[in-house]
């Protein structure tokens, strides 16, 4: 890991030196200001790290508005789409000894994905009386606008990070983290699929902000838990400056068996909604991970969502639906070579109250509190609607490189248990249920590469 990292620095570096020249300086100097930069980071333990991520997909429903329903990370048909520049700033802590350690991490990142990992924890209408709220001003919309509705920056990570040397180590971090909640991630170069679960996408949070700490019991048993505030959706995807008044918990924990091929691991957040509602809001998220065999790999999830007292849309009423979200998913892996390894997944996902799943999911996140979405450049909203989705997902990762990921894969979607209404649009934006305009199902044919450095 240590000959990876560095090789990373001193990629980067070496673009700075060529920077340099090309602003005016002498080559000898650039090699000069380059072996200071370089020195400086391998003393202080800083590391500068990125990838790029980028992909398309094929719609066999070929929809008119090009949105894949209500597919996110790849959510455009027939578009090439540059899903994740991400360039780090990070100073890894000690796992183990006597001594405390201190470090962090920043994380930018540009692109097409960019807006699914903002902090838009506090949405523009609240959760539970509709009413409009002022959102976050931490990352949301730096970009976006009518005239640039894909892509955007996201700031998913800045934080403080400690090694506490009591017992056999407390690592503790504060500031703005991804979720360590559920199976899936944000980071390209972390998940085997182009495109994600439901699970992922609708029943979990991708962020937070507040203090997380993690303790290893002992070989086996590690132990999760921490404060979370910035949201008004119960301590998720919460940001710097507004909500900060509301605090929810998130804790959890991990079996591994001592030969570590099989770990278990529960986990989940409680809180209330936000500063203004005693509501509830709630998930718990089962993830149980086997080794079948040295090739074969099973992951089995389940996660279940709880948010009380939410504004019932259908009848205009404030506080009075408690809504539930939650599903299945599996993941079966087989390593081909060291290269190479086959995937598939399966999922079934059931938003009870049409809470959760709104489809095409960009046009939603980018809605602001007058009810007009930039993603759609203010012509049309998402919609949302009680209902059950299943997926299946079947693909290969091939790593000719190590710096060089490529993920091709097919998706087949259907959608069920929603009393005529589809997120599957072929022709308008319309998600009326008019005969012909929607479908219940969608197969889509999608592969993206992935550049480490």
């Amino acid at each position: 890991m240590k000959i990876i990292l560095k090789r990373k620095n001193q990629i980067l570096f070496a673009a700075i030196s060529g920077i340099l020249s090309t602003a005016g300086m002498t080559d000898a100097n650039a090699s000069g200001a380059y072996k200071e930069i370089e020195s400086a980071f391998d003393h202080s333990g800083f590391v500068v790290g990125a990838w790029a991520n980028a992909g398309v997909t094929y719609n066999g429903n070929e929809p008119e508005n090009n949105f894949n329903g209500p597919i996110t990370f790849g959510d455009r048909a027939a578009e090439f789409q540059v899903n994740q520049l991400n360039v780090y700033l990070q100073r890894a802590v000690a796992t183990e000894g006597s001594k405390f350690d201190l470090g962090g991490r920043f994380d930018f990142m540009y692109g097409t994905d960019s807006i699914f990992t903002q902090a838009y924890g506090v949405p523009s209408f609240d959760v539970n009386s509709a009413a409009a709220l002022q959102r976050s001003d931490w990352d949301l919309s730096m970009l976006g606008s009518n005239s640039n509705r894909f892509y955007d920056i996201a700031l998913p990570q800045a934080y403080l990070e400690s090694y506490v040397p009591v017992g056999t180590g407390l690592n503790l971090k504060v500031g703005h983290f991804y979720t360590p909640i559920g199976y899936e991630t944000v980071p390209a170069p972390d998940n085997f699929f182009y495109t994600h679960a439901y699970t992922m996408q609708y029943g979990e949070p991708f962020t937070h902000t507040g203090i997380l700490g993690n303790y290893n019991v002992d070989s086996n048993w590690a132990l999760m838990g921490g404060l979370l505030t910035g949201s008004a959706t119960g301590g998720w995807d919460g940001g710097w400056d507004r909500q900060l008044g509301n605090w929810s918990g998130i804790m959890g924990a991990t079996y591994t068996t001592t030969d570590k091929a099989t770990s278990l691991n529960i986990a989940g957040t409680y809180g209330d909604t936000s500063e203004t509602s005693k509501a509830t809001w709630a998930l718990y998220s089962i993830v149980l991970k086997h080794n079948i065999n040295e090739k074969t790999h099973l992951v089995l999830q389940h996660d279940h969502g709880f948010a009380d007292n939410t504004y019932n849309y259908a009848t205009s009423t404030p506080n009075s639906v408690d809504a539930e979200w939650y599903g299945v998913n599996s993941h079966l892996y087989y390593d081909i070579s060291d290269k190479v390894v086959a995937g598939i997944r399966a999922e079934w996902f059931r938003d009870q109250n049409g809470l959760r799943v709104c489809s095409p999911g960009r046009i939603g996140a980018a809605t602001d509190n007058q009810g007009v979405s930039y993603a759609a450049a203010g012509q049309y909203l998402s919609s949302c609607a009680p209902a059950t989705y299943y997926e299946f997902t079947a693909g290969v990762t091939w790593k000719p490189k190590e710096w060089l990921r490529l993920r091709p894969n097919v998706r087949y979607d259907i959608v069920g248990d929603s009393h005529g209404y589809s997120p599957f649009v072929i022709r308008g934006n319309s998600f009326a249920t008019t005969p012909g305009n929607n479908v219940t199902d969608q197969i889509t044919f999608s592969t993206d590469v992935t550049v480490t450095f």
